[in-house]
């Protein structure tokens, strides 16, 4: 390990191999940190955090700090950062309360400079969330999704796989998974194809998750009538069953569709 003498390291605080802890860094008692991790300067690493291996904390981050919720009572709770995830400048996580016992974000994460996660989050993997981004408590974010910068979060929202939301969005619906939103208010604008071309997806599944959202946003349908529309209509498979389960799964409700395709 390479510590630095004017790092300030609790003895009791597990660090694996490789680490390296730069000047001004703080690191308390109940804390686990994976190997091969780099703590940039002035990082502060509380009680409860657990890193993964190969992650880097840049200047200024906080981890597990307790959370920001009037129901917290000192409950021992935990902030868990996934393998191969970068938490850049002044990024601010907070530990879990008693709804959940843990605030997670997953492996190969970027949670870039100036964003906050908040108490319970749970951030799945390859997930981007973009500078000065606020995620309140209990959101829910799916594997490779993007939130770019500026975007505000409302609580117990759900945001599902390979979405891409607009920057300065203002996000209080669920977020059905391959759609690209934006606008303001927040609306539906297509399926994120750029994401899903990157990730692999065929021309084939790519017409299909056009053709489902097109019957759930564009045919004049309520959203149950659309569902049993997609459920008749199209034949099962991992992406019209992941769209329908969310759907039938929200509580807050699905973001709206775009007014010029209504």
């Amino acid at each position: 390990m390479n510590i630095s003498p004017l790092a300030v390291v609790d003895p009791a605080a597990k660090l694996g191999e490789n680490v390296t802890v730069e000047p001004f860094a703080i690191i308390k008692k109940d804390v686990v940190i994976g190997d091969n991790c780099h703590i940039y300067p002035h990082a502060i690493i509380l009680d409860g955090a657990r890193l993964g291996n190969n992650c880097r904390v840049f200047p200024g981050a906080v981890i597990a700090g307790i959370p920001q919720d009037l129901k917290f009572k000192g409950e021992i709770t935990t902030a868990e950062i996934g393998d191969n995830t970068t938490l850049r400048e002044c990024v601010t996580v907070n530990r879990g309360t008693a709804s959940k016992g843990r605030t997670v974000i997953g492996r190969n994460c970027l949670i870039m400079a100036y964003s906050h996660v908040a108490h319970d989050c749970v951030l799945k993997d390859n997930v981007i969330v973009g500078n000065a981004s606020q995620l309140a408590g209990e959101v829910e974010i799916d594997d490779y999704a993007i939130v770019s910068g500026g975007t505000l979060v409302h609580q117990f929202t759900r945001i599902s796989k390979h979405v891409m939301i607009q920057g300065g969005s203002r996000i209080g619906k669920d977020i059905p998974p391959y759609t690209l939103v934006g606008r303001d208010p927040i609306t539906y604008c297509g399926i994120n194809i750029v994401g899903l071309r990157r990730r692999g997806f065929t021309n084939q599944q790519v017409f299909l998750i056009q053709d489902i959202y097109r019957t759930l946003y564009t045919r004049g349908l309520n959203n149950t009538d659309a569902i049993k529309a997609i459920e008749t209509e199209y034949e099962p498979s991992e992406e019209r069953d992941l769209i329908l389960n969310f759907i039938k799964s929200s509580k807050r409700g699905i973001v709206r569709g775009s007014i010029d395709e209504l």
